[in-house]
């Protein structure tokens, strides 16, 4: 059974739009849960364009299920890590220009300080994951430095149509294959929707995907219960 961690970060989106008090994404973390969701998903960024550090405390109090914190490799951001625990730590790059996460981590030039914060994660029962491209390479590198699973970024996949999408699927298939034989658990996400989760899903490594904007936009228009559940049944949960 492949996990659904839901990313709330666009429920602040909407919320940071007027600098107000709605929406509230600790209560979409609780309806997220109510509609089976298995983890619930925030990205603390350096910059805090939408979850604030407000929204992590409470959310880690209110969830049920796990909690997955996306954060860039900083000595800010493990100290709030440590601080809060969430039950895993997803480390992604991190651009202020950028409007949303655009690629993976380069982890083949990370420098020791980054396999510091990765022990004193572990070390404190974290479980540590690395968003990276579908590249072998820093796969391999991931192993080295002993995270505890891969999410490999799937936008270029779900950003491309016909034959290249159909490449960009196979390199998918290729790195989940390795990063199960390394010891890594095997996670995806960014992009995904309604249209494109099925492939992923047929993929028999990944166990976990995590999923927002999509959701998100659905919810707008059928509720956030109806968006999740209908994820979950392309997912074949339901």
């Amino acid at each position: 059974m492949i996990r659904l961690g839901v990313n709330v970060d666009h429920v602040a989106t909407i919320r940071e739009a007027r600098k107000t008090v709605e929406p509230d994404p600790v209560a979409a973390a609780v309806a997220v849960e109510m509609a089976g969701a298995d983890q619930v998903t925030v990205h603390l960024r350096e910059d805090r364009r939408h979850i604030q550090n407000r929204d992590v405390k409470i959310i880690r109090e209110v969830v049920r299920t796990a909690l997955n914190l996306e954060m860039a490799a900083t000595v800010e951001m493990q100290e709030i890590a440590l601080a809060i625990h969430p039950d895993s730590v997803t480390l992604v790059p991190e651009k202020r220009e950028e409007v949303t996460t655009e690629g993976g981590l380069d982890i083949r030039n990370a420098p020791p300080a980054v396999s510091e914060l990765i022990s004193n994660l572990r070390n404190s029962g974290i479980k540590v994951c690395a968003f990276l491209d579908p590249d072998l390479d820093q796969i391999k590198q991931a192993a080295h430095m002993r995270f505890d699973a891969v999410e490999i970024h799937t936008g270029s996949y779900a950003n491309a149509n016909g034959a290249k999408r159909a490449e960009e699927l196979q390199k998918i298939k290729d790195v989940a294959s390795a990063i199960r034989h390394l010891g890594m658990g095997v996670h995806a996400g960014h992009g995904l929707d309604y249209h494109n989760v099925t492939a992923i899903v047929g993929i028999p490594e990944i166990t976990e995907l995590n999923i927002g904007h999509a959701i998100i936009s659905r919810a707008v228009f059928v509720g956030l219960d109806r968006a999740v559940r209908d994820m979950l049944g392309l997912m074949g949960r339901l």
